[in-house]
């Protein structure tokens, strides 16, 4: 693993071990430095650059996160199509603000109904943890809801506090975030449904289950 930024942009890969999920973490990198990597790394999207308060996290996502990330976005965007909800797909991209000195790329996120500056929805794939809290990020950006997926079950964070605020001051311990059992941007979807079909290795399988999942629950409903 690299041990300094200069290296980092100079290494072409971070690791060369079968399927590394590999981190790299850098305190007292300034703004501009920040900018300088993401610019240096604009065509590499395999990559997750996390930045807050100077201190920079460079992630090297494993072949098993990236099949949960994929397996995730897929299911959900069959849920959008389903529900007739209109949604934008914003994968990973790069969300920063300068003066709250806060950056992160999800590992998919999304905007409800129309395009916005900010995504709704981010969701983190967690397979290693990091050193930066991701929530005090996504406070800081207003987005208002965060999924993480963990040790093969979600947790779901909806923001009560103003993001304007230096610190948050509802929900401290968790950065202005409640943690909630039902999406609440998303209130028709079935969270235990969607982590059953996540744990489901073949794609095609977990589509199949997840959509006879949906029209069961909308049979019950009528």
């Amino acid at each position: 693993m690299v041990n300094s930024l200069k290296e980092l942009i100079d290494e072409p890969e971070l690791g060369h071990n079968d399927d590394p999920e590999e981190r790299f973490i850098s305190s007292g990198v300034s703004w501009e430095n920040y900018e300088s990597l993401l610019a240096k790394l604009e065509n590499n999207s395999h990559y997750r650059v996390t930045y807050l308060d100077e201190i920079l996290e460079i992630v090297s996502p494993s072949i098993r996160h990236e099949k949960i990330k994929t397996n995730l976005g897929m299911l959900l965007e069959r849920f959008f199509y389903s529900k007739r909800i209109r949604f934008v797909p914003l994968g990973s991209s790069t969300f920063k603000n300068k003066a709250k000195k806060a950056g992160a790329e999800p590992d998919e996120c999304y905007c409800i109904g129309e395009e916005k500056k900010v995504p709704d929805l981010a969701i983190e794939v967690v397979v290693t943890s990091g050193s930066i809290n991701k929530l005090e990020i996504y406070r800081r950006l207003g987005v208002t809801e965060v999924w993480f997926w963990e040790k093969n079950q979600f947790k779901l964070y909806h923001l009560r506090n103003n993001s304007d605020n230096e610190e948050a001051t509802v929900y401290p311990e968790t950065y202005g975030y409640e943690l909630i059992v039902t999406s609440e941007i998303l209130p028709e979807l079935d969270i235990s449904l969607l982590e059953q079909c996540l744990l489901i290795s073949d794609s095609i399988q977990a589509v199949d289950e997840f959509e006879q999942g949906l029209k069961a629950a909308e049979e019950r409903n009528k």
